[in-house]
């Protein structure tokens, strides 16, 4: 049986459901990480929907015309780069609404996308499915296979910390390097500043706006990394809408994490979430029978509510977060 025990207490069955959780994690790390440099720096992001979906299109779209996976990365980073600078025109530069020019990125992406997919490839707002070349394929670590029969330690790293895609090593990568970044050097302290008093930075000699749209760089290629991640690792091409507000539970998991650099426990619990209602579809349960597949999708969304309602009242959000500066008058 699949969810039978070994000598050493792990099932394939719970391997299999931890493996799933670390892989559909990965997006939601990557997205949670992109506002956190947004965040800390005094901007909202609530385009980051908007910023992986596009990502997740030319990531696709690029790799299906030309077969190179390397080319589809590099293309929806460069599209994600591109929104972002563009929500720093407007929020930054221009002194607009944060929240509106978010919202803006979201629908253009979720518009945009499926038309040009229609319009490029004749499929009714998708990409055509890529090539292996084209995507990418699970990566073994070394000794992977010789430490798989190895008790408790060997199996874990050959079924759990083994075999996923570089766009999930990268999101894994990238919380470390991320927390020194912020906490170590002379950036990512300037970062935090300008997000708590950007007067007192402007005031030392900092260019405040120059600080906000590198945080909104690094903010573009992670949304790029993320959205390649939907599309070219855990997909095989771009769907209308395939990702599914997972920006929406990256920014609960920030919350949660209290804009620190440690949003892995929220995404980890959402992504669980996920991989569970994808295994209960269609299962019978004793005392209840079927469950209907929509409450099971929306397991994840339901968890994201219940976490925002219990600890939003507990967070403190950056000092300066959604006020441009200098003060519009």
């Amino acid at each position: 049986m699949d969810g039978a025990g070994t000598a050493d207490g792990l099932s394939p069955l719970l391997l299999s459901l931890v493996a799933s959780t670390v892989r559909l994690a990965a997006p939601l790390v990557l997205a949670a990480l992109a506002g956190l440099y947004a965040e800390r720096s005094g901007v909202v992001d609530i385009g980051l929907e908007g910023k992986m979906l596009a990502a997740a299109f030319a990531g696709a779209a690029v790799a299906s015309l030309t077969g190179s996976a390397a080319l589809g990365l590099a293309a929806g980073i460069a599209t994600a780069l591109l929104l972002a600078l563009l929500h720093g025109v407007a929020a930054i530069a221009a002194g607009g609404d944060q929240i509106v020019s978010g919202m803006a990125l979201n629908l253009i992406a979720a518009g945009a996308t499926p038309s040009l997919a229609s319009a490029w490839f004749g499929q009714r707002g998708t990409t055509p499915p890529l090539p292996n070349g084209a995507r990418f394929g699970r990566i073994t670590l070394p000794f992977a296979q010789a430490l798989s029969e190895v008790p408790v330690v060997g199996r874990i790293y050959g079924a759990i910390i083994s075999g996923h895609s570089l766009p999930v090593y990268l999101a894994w990568l990238a919380v470390p390097l991320t927390a020194f970044v912020l906490a170590r050097t002379r950036f990512g302290l300037r970062l935090r500043a300008v997000g708590e008093s950007p007067e007192a930075v402007d005031a030392a000699g900092l260019w405040v706006a120059g600080l906000r749209f590198a945080a909104l760089a690094v903010n573009g290629a992670l949304c790029g990394i993320a959205g390649v991640c939907l599309s070219m690792a855990q997909g095989n091409g771009f769907l209308r809408d395939m990702s599914a507000g997972r920006s929406y539970l990256a920014l609960a998991a920030l919350i949660f994490g209290k804009w620190r650099p440690w949003p892995v426990p929220a995404c980890l619990l959402f992504a669980a979430a996920d991989a569970v209602q994808a295994r209960l579809q269609g299962v019978m349960l004793p005392a209840i029978g079927t469950v209907p597949v929509q409450l099971i999708q929306a397991l994840p969304y339901l968890i994201t509510v219940a976490i925002l309602a219990g600890f939003v009242r507990a967070t403190r959000p950056p000092h300066a977060l959604g006020k441009p500066y200098p003060p519009i008058r």
